[in-house]
């Protein structure tokens, strides 16, 4: 099943890759592929250092044709992660996404407007400042820091980037671009009104928290004729501090939610003026799926821990996980049964070397398996 895995990489366009990010530059013997097969199996394997790599891998080397690789040492892998340059992996998680989002009719929607609609975090992955001192954080304390783009149609990452732990929410939105049309939803770190300014006149709407200090005008106050959900107010207003009038003119509205819980009163900050307040709160509370996201990834993939010290090994480990968190996602959206994520991960783990076809065992993983002479379809196409 690892390699049915696999064939959602094709060879020529991960050479194609390869060859645009220079990573076999002056290589010999060990290639890409088989470095990434490796540190996929690292993830979906869970090994846990370079020597259980290596010995699983040597373990199977019956199966590993179908691989295309040969087990690899563990110094020739430590080398490859620390000096082959991350990008490569960067550039095959952007190359599977744009092929699982397209293939993949993501849940039913739970919104009725077509916008695209994505979300903006970030996480904190902590890090010995003994081991990795160049992962500056704190004076005691190393981290990196993964800022994630997460596409809501079927919850998958769409972009991503690997900072220092120092480097602000704002400062990585204030780099992205985004389609006309699409909303973005993110919490209050990322309140910035230039960059708010320029997404009203590129026609990109977002949904924010509003910050407690901010000093604003009322231009019209919406009536509340009938309950919407919790929606407490609804307001057309402007900015007005000196900061924010400069940078941030546009008529953009407020809308005020009472937590069904808590208790408490949430005030959200929008330019979305065509929706219902009801749908703007609904928009933030599905912000939530990027937190679980992150969970997700830090449950069931190895990234709090990593096999190699470098800053290139360390964030090449991360683009491995993140690819395979868009393979796990792809099968849970292609299943017709029941999986939770987590028990997806541990019976794949169980079963990566087992001779069962792919797409008929993530839709009944229990049943009974096809007998030994009949040949197992190896091919899991798009569609």
């Amino acid at each position: 099943m690892f390699s049915q895995l696999l064939q959602l990489f094709p060879r020529t366009e991960f050479e194609s890759a390869v060859r645009r990010t220079g990573a076999e530059f002056g290589a010999k013997g060990f290639s890409s592929w088989s470095q990434l097969v490796s540190m996929l199996f690292c993830q979906l394997g869970r090994a846990h250092s370079l020597r259980e790599i290596e010995g699983g891998l040597k373990s199977c080397e019956g199966k590993l044709a179908h691989l295309g690789i040969e087990p690899p040492a563990r110094s020739t892998l430590a080398y490859a992660n620390a000096h082959r340059p991350w990008q490569l992996f960067e550039a095959v998680f952007h190359d599977l996404y744009a092929k699982v989002a397209g293939s993949v009719q993501g849940p039913k929607r739970k919104f009725r407007f077509k916008n695209k609609l994505v979300s903006i975090d970030s996480t904190v992955i902590d890090l010995s400042l003994s081991m990795y001192d160049w992962a500056k954080y704190q004076r005691t304390k190393g981290a990196v820091k993964l800022h994630l783009v997460l596409d809501h149609d079927g919850y998958l990452p769409c972009f991503g980037v690997v900072t220092d732990g120092t480097v602000g929410d704002v400062t990585v939105a204030q780099a992205l671009t985004f389609a006309p049309g699409t909303i973005v939803v993110d919490d209050r770190g990322y309140n910035d009104y230039a960059m708010f300014a320029r997404w009203c006149e590129q026609g990109v709407f977002f949904v924010t928290r509003m910050k407690t200090d901010a000093l604003f005008e009322v231009e019209q106050q919406e009536p509340i004729f009938v309950p919407q959900g919790n929606v407490v107010g609804d307001q057309r207003i402007r900015l007005s501090s000196d900061h924010a009038r400069r940078h941030c003119p546009q008529l953009l509205r407020r809308v005020l939610a009472v937590h069904p819980e808590s208790g408490q009163t949430l005030v959200f900050l929008t330019n979305l003026h065509h929706l219902s307040a009801s749908t703007i709160t609904a928009i933030y509370k599905d912000r939530w799926q990027v937190e679980l996201f992150f969970k997700a990834l830090k449950q069931n993939l190895k990234i709090k821990t990593f096999v190699g010290t470098s800053a290139n090994a360390v964030k090449t480990q991360i683009w491995t996980a993140l690819i395979c968190m868009l393979l796990l996602r792809y099968l849970l959206l292609k299943s017709r049964f029941g999986w939770s994520l987590a028990n997806l991960v541990a019976l794949l783990r169980m079963n990566l070397f087992t001779h069962r076809d792919l797409h008929a065992w993530i839709d009944d993983p229990f049943g009974q398996p096809p007998d030994p002479g009949d040949s197992p379809q190896l091919s899991m196409a798009f569609g």
